[in-house]
């Protein structure tokens, strides 16, 4: 009695361990005898492996570990990587769950995770409504007539409200769930009524200014779902101003609210740095220098090792002295005569400078283009065009400039690379274009003909005469 009485002691202790510190997940599948089956986990909207097993003769397979899962949204796929199921993972990381690849919505069954018995009710929910759905679809492509459309459309609405409450109602029954806090981050503010007196833009920045009231930033669980990348990039691309002094603000305040939680400031500040590193809209490189010199420099991205910190840091100071409102950086060249010039005794209302190539097949487009619009347009509004080589020979170099009729430009080369431009400028790839005004600061870069045309156009007044 005394060693059966240890053993349920020791099998008690064993699973209180198993569910303290690690996970175990059973899965039975319906018509498998083998392969392997993977765990998987959101991370923004992109989804990564977080472990996988091979499954038994009997369609069983288990997955398991140590240590606790970091809470989310998780896929569980099946073998073959064709069909998948989500489960939630939270506080209970111990149960079992059995699917038929027939119909894994209604057939699919948990035990030991009331999590996912909420989620399955949900999914069973959703898959009801987009049932309904598709019919009014169909009913709408099949309308002949406006009035017929008109009938469709108000039933699509109801539909959405329907899901809408559903949400709501399990949020008030459920507080305090995963599956509640993913709810609350869907929610949008509700815009009230413009007092009176209030500006036109009373509904923008009520919007605005309450759009995280919901979204749970102090706890882990949003970092492995599509929701919280889904907020940030909304967020982001329609309610903060297009400019980098208003986005830098934005930035900081959002950091600030992720504090509680080191997933959430890791993957936040992640996703601020890789999206304004990568912005193709020009200026937003300032935001990226701002971000690594607050946050990466002071040591704050735990995360990364020293070999990885070193690269976004150089990336970054490599970036800082070429953003636009900067100085333009001294740089000194000799012409096509070996005589020494200098940007800066370059007088013109606007510079054009361009690093370029005579060997590289976009500068052999490009050169042409600029050199077209600058004899139509850009002359007239006072604009110099300076030309550094960057690679080729001497004699390909001056081949490309007689034979393309490139007169009026300055010319210069820098082989020796002596006033290390392609640092000061960020000359990774030709042809680089920068735009700078009569102080030579610059004033915009990396811009097209097109473009540079359109932004011409808009800081010059139309009856400008040149100073050339």
């Amino acid at each position: 009695m005394r060693r059966l009485f240890l053993l349920l002691i020791a099998t008690l202790l064993g699973h209180w361990t198993l569910q303290a510190q690690g996970y175990h997940i059973s899965v039975k599948l319906k018509n498998f005898t083998g392969g392997r089956f993977f765990l998987a986990h959101y991370m923004g909207k992109s989804t990564y492996l977080a472990d996988s097993a091979d499954v038994n003769p009997a369609g069983e397979v288990v997955l398991q570990g140590k240590e606790k899962l970091l809470p989310g949204i998780y896929l569980l796929v099946l073998p073959g990587k064709q069909q998948y199921v989500e489960t939630l993972i939270d506080k209970q990381q111990v149960f079992s769950v059995a699917l038929d690849t027939s119909d894994l919505v209604n057939k699919t069954v948990y035990k030991g995770s009331p999590d996912n018995d909420s989620f399955l009710e949900y999914n069973k929910f959703l898959f009801q409504q987009e049932t309904l759905s598709r019919s009014i679809q169909q009913q709408l492509q099949a309308a002949r007539t406006a009035a017929d459309s008109a009938k469709a459309q108000p039933l699509q609405q109801e539909l959405g409200k329907k899901i809408q409450v559903f949400r709501s109602e399990f949020i008030t029954k459920h507080p305090g769930t995963i599956l509640s806090t993913i709810f609350l981050a869907m929610k949008e503010p509700e815009v009230p009524q413009a007092p009176a007196g209030a500006d036109s833009l009373f509904a923008y920045h009520y919007f605005k200014n309450h759009y995280w009231d919901e979204v749970d930033l102090q706890s882990d669980r949003l970092v492995r779902t599509p929701i919280l990348e889904g907020k940030l990039k909304k967020y982001f691309t329609q309610l903060v101003p297009l400019h980098p002094d208003s986005i830098i603000v934005d930035c900081d305040a959002m950091i600030a609210r992720t504090r509680k939680s080191k997933e959430v400031f890791k993957f936040v500040l992640w996703w601020l740095t890789y999206n304004y590193e990568s912005s193709p809209y020009m200026g937003m490189d300032a935001v990226f220098v701002h971000l690594v010199e607050k946050y990466y420099v002071p040591g704050e991205a735990f995360w990364m090792n020293d070999e990885q910190l070193n690269k976004i840091v150089d990336r970054a100071y490599t970036m800082a002295p070429n953003l636009i409102g900067k100085q333009a950086a001294p740089l000194e060249y000799k012409d096509t005569a070996s005589k020494p010039l200098s940007l800066y005794k370059t007088a013109a209302k606007f510079t054009v400078l361009v690093f370029w190539d005579p060997t590289c097949g976009h500068c052999k487009t490009e050169i042409p283009r600029l050199d077209s619009a600058w004899n139509a347009s850009w002359k007239s509004k006072g604009v110099a065009m300076i030309g550094v080589k960057t690679e080729g020979t001497r004699e390909e170099w001056l081949q490309f400039i007689r034979e393309h009729h490139l007169k009026g430009w300055v010319h210069g080369s820098d082989p020796q690379s002596a006033t290390n431009y392609r640092r000061l400028y960020d000359v990774y790839s030709t042809p680089m274009v920068y735009l700078l005004d009569e102080k030579k600061k610059i004033v915009a870069k990396r811009l097209g003909v097109e473009q540079l045309q359109e932004f011409l156009d808009r800081i010059t007044p139309k009856d400008t005469v040149s100073k050339l």
